[in-house]
């Protein structure tokens, strides 16, 4: 008892909370349509790291979401910055001004932004998708990074490295705190993670299925419906992204099947595809991304209760004998 008790406190009490300041190693993932105020706050008023998603906002937009964010909570609380996206320096200037006090950055060279970050106290956190960017966030001054397996929703890496040999391979590469990422949505999911090495999981497609997301209902519930096998990685021409297979889906499909270039491909998606599936909720002509583990997802319920179901089930699980 004695031993599990202390296994415990080291758990409660490890790099990724102390990183953070924060009660659970749990961080809910900046989203696209997903991320805004309502479930950042909700998220780390739970105990956890909420996380606003800028990649689908204006930099005024974002601002807003900052300041609401603060309103709503007094915990700390952070920013998704996906790098590939315009406007990123506006995102940046307003995340100091604001005094952010973490940002996730992903899709990019995190060199460019790590320094400034942090010069300005800012807690810097990289997504990667292999050892090889894992290293280099490192060698670019970042405080962690959220390793992120080929599970995952949206935007995702090529090589296709599943959660299960990614984390323990990243975590043997670097020495700054690793935090898994990618088909993770429970606390048994958690609690193997954490056994691979790391000291901190991120949630992205559960916290989609929360009432404080902003995405659409009907994807919300489509979300639900979902079995295995409705997701699959596509795009991998222009950048590897993961969608719920509808109309839309199987156009892109049929068109790399035809081998169009990616100018095509750019065509085809035209503009605000994810808005119009994952904010609008057209499901047969918009964008829909999700995880894998969207297959396990079978409720709609308020953030709060996500990450207390999620710690509940990690301490249970981590006290059971194994089988």
């Amino acid at each position: 008892m004695h031993k599990k008790s202390v296994k415990y406190q080291t758990i409660m009490q490890n790099r990724v909370t102390n990183l953070f300041n924060i009660e659970y190693p749990i961080i809910q993932a900046g989203m696209i349509w997903a991320s805004g105020w309502k479930l950042a706050s909700a998220v780390s008023n739970a105990g956890g790291l909420g996380l606003i998603g800028a990649g689908s906002m204006y930099p005024e937009v974002l601002r807003t979401h900052i300041q609401k964010s603060k309103a709503a909570t007094s915990k700390p609380f952070g920013v998704n910055v996906p790098l590939l996206y315009p406007d990123i320096d506006q995102h940046i200037a307003i995340i100091i001004e604001e005094k952010v006090p973490v940002v996730f950055t992903s899709a990019g060279n995190p060199k460019t932004w790590t320094g400034i970050l942090k010069d300005n106290g800012i807690k810097t956190v990289h997504v990667v998708s292999s050892s090889k960017f894992a290293l280099k966030a490192q060698d670019a001054g970042c405080d962690a990074v959220v390793a992120e397996g080929f599970e995952a929703g949206g935007h995702n890496g090529r090589e296709e490295t599943t959660t299960m040999v990614l984390i323990p391979a990243v975590c043997s590469a670097v020495n700054i705190p690793v935090i898994a990422a990618g088909g993770i949505a429970t606390g048994r999911q958690m609690l193997a993670s954490m056994v691979l090495g790391a000291e901190g999981v991120q949630v992205g497609s559960r916290f989609v299925a929360s009432d404080e997301a902003s995405s659409h209902i009907n994807f919300k519930e489509a979300v639900v419906r979902s079995a295995e096998g409705d997701t699959l990685l596509s795009l991998k021409q222009l950048t590897p992204v993961r969608l719920l297979k509808n109309k839309f889906f199987d156009q892109v499909q049929q068109a790399a099947a035809e081998c169009a270039d990616t100018d095509a491909l750019k065509t085809l998606l035209g503009k605000g595809r994810a808005k119009k599936g994952m904010f609008e909720g057209n499901l047969e002509e918009g964008e829909l991304e999700i995880g894998q583990v969207s297959a396990l997802i079978n409720s709609i319920k308020p953030a709060a209760d996500i990450v207390k179901e999620i710690w509940n089930e990690f301490e249970i699980s981590l006290q059971q004998p194994l089988k």
